[in-house]
């Protein structure tokens, strides 16, 4: 398992599925989210509603993941995840590490060999990165089980938003 870092734009990336850090409704928002509903086009938006009404009228629930197709970006999927939102007084670092988790599950189910996660919950959710880096870390490469489980994800790519967060990560990732 490859895991690489950077500073960019995760709708950029050339991989399988593209993690977006998403609200419950699926609906786009700002930071990431917006980012990612803009640049996949309108059908991004009408798979999520079409998944919404059938699947998630109340919405997604944190640390949860569903996937779409990922219209004009340059992936097959989307595959959605909301973190805890810790101004909100959503603070169980479990619910965090449960996103990067049922992201990768989904992946491995899709046959998913390259992914892109964004600094879920760093942004408007109040995440500090260093924490969002230490669940991230956790799931990916402390749990003994998961070059099992997520066999089939050969290369985890984190796209991170700015230096500061790029650091933070790179200080928690660094000893891998």
């Amino acid at each position: 398992m490859k895991i690489s870092l950077k500073v960019g734009d995760i709708t950029a990336e050339e991989v399988d599925a593209i993690v977006n850090a998403a609200n419950s409704t699926l609906l786009g928002g700002g930071g990431v989210d917006g980012a990612i509903h803009k640049a996949a086009g309108p059908e991004l938006l009408a798979e999520c509603q079409d998944i919404r009404s059938r699947m998630f009228p109340t919405g997604l629930p944190t640390g949860e993941a569903v996937a779409t197709g990922a219209g004009k970006l340059n992936a097959k999927w989307v595959i959605h995840t909301v973190g805890p939102n810790r101004n909100a007084g959503q603070t169980d670092v479990a619910d965090l590490e449960s996103c990067f988790s049922a992201s990768l599950d989904l992946a491995q189910r899709l046959n998913v060999s390259s992914i892109a996660f964004p600094a879920i919950g760093a942004g408007v959710y109040g995440w500090d990165a260093a924490d969002v880096a230490r669940a991230a870390r956790k799931v990916i490469i402390d749990s003994q089980s998961a070059a099992q489980r997520w066999s089939n994800v050969g290369d985890i790519r984190f796209v991170l938003f700015s230096d500061a967060v790029f650091d933070a990560f790179h200080r928690v990732f660094e000893k891998h």
